[in-house]
Formats: structure tokens, sequence, C-alpha cells
């Protein structure tokens, strides 16, 4: 199903879109932890619903927005993004969008819903003067990594990890 042409508002998320994004976060998190039961679980609905109602889904020293995908008065979308730099000297003065989180609830995906909550971060990182846009995702997920290889990204940096 193509919903560009439906009435899908991305817009900044208010208090009141919680419970709709902690649904489209549960989702994902149910993904994630089939993928990789060792690192992901299935946090707490209410607890994920207070921290997005709270606007504690962002660090406080970070410029950062949620923005929400909605449709028919619903949210079945969300993307998390702050700006970044890196700790590390040796890397140039480059400020990132960050794009902590992005989801689409499971009815809606492979309809253009996920194109346009990472357009619409990366809209908000130019603004604010990003020059690159950043993510991370589960190597396992291998639907978002062709998701994201189609829409221009590639992969920068690997993060490994090891079991102590």
């Amino acid at each position: 199903m193509n919903e560009d042409n439906l009435a899908i508002a991305i817009r900044p998320a208010v208090p009141e879109d919680a419970d709709g994004i902690a649904r489209t976060f549960l989702e994902s998190a149910e993904l994630h932890a089939r993928l990789d039961s060792d690192r992901y679980w299935l946090p707490d609905r209410e607890a994920i619903a207070a921290r997005y109602r709270e606007g504690q889904q962002h660090a406080n020293d970070a410029t950062s927005i949620t923005q929400v995908a909605e449709l028919a008065g619903e949210v079945v979308g969300f993307v998390d993004v702050r700006l970044t730099h890196s700790p590390d000297p040796m890397h140039r003065e480059i400020t990132y969008c960050h794009i902590v989180e992005i989801a689409v609830r499971q009815a809606h995906q492979h309809s253009g819903i996920g194109r346009r909550l990472l357009q619409a971060a990366e809209d908000w990182g130019r603004q604010h003067g990003a020059e690159f846009a950043s993510l991370e995702y589960l190597t396992a997920n291998t639907g978002a990594a062709a998701f994201y290889r189609k829409l221009g990204y590639g992969v920068a940096a690997l993060t490994a990890i090891k079991r102590l």
C-alpha cells in the first residue's frame, strides 16, 4: 500500500502523542528482541509512554526533536533526532543529525512513511547546521539495512561488541 498520496502529516510530537509513540516503539522493540534477545527486550509500555509524555527521550543538553507521522488522527510512526558531535579529537568539527530512533507501525510499513520521517529528520538537521546524517541499525535487521542503503546511507564505521 502506498500512502504517499494519503493525508499523512509529519509534525513535531506533543505530549498527547505519547501513547501512539509507545505503541509504535514497542512494535519495533518486539522485532529487535526477536533478532537479538541478548541485548534487546520489551520495555514496559507505560514507562515508554511516560518517557515521551514528559519529554525524557532526549538528552537535556542536546538540540533535539521528536517528529510523528499522523494518519487519520493516529500516530503511525515517529523519529527521534538530535544534533551530535564526535568526541574524538581526530575527527573534524562536524555537526551530525543523529537519528536516534525511527519506527513505523507494522501495518503501515513499505508505504513511504519511513522515508518521509527520515526526510523530515534530515531537513530538520540541515536547518540546524548539520552536515551529515547518522544512524545505527541492528545488522540482523536486513530490511532496515536495505531501506537505509536505498535512501543513500552507507557504512562509515562499525561497532564491534563482545560478551564479557
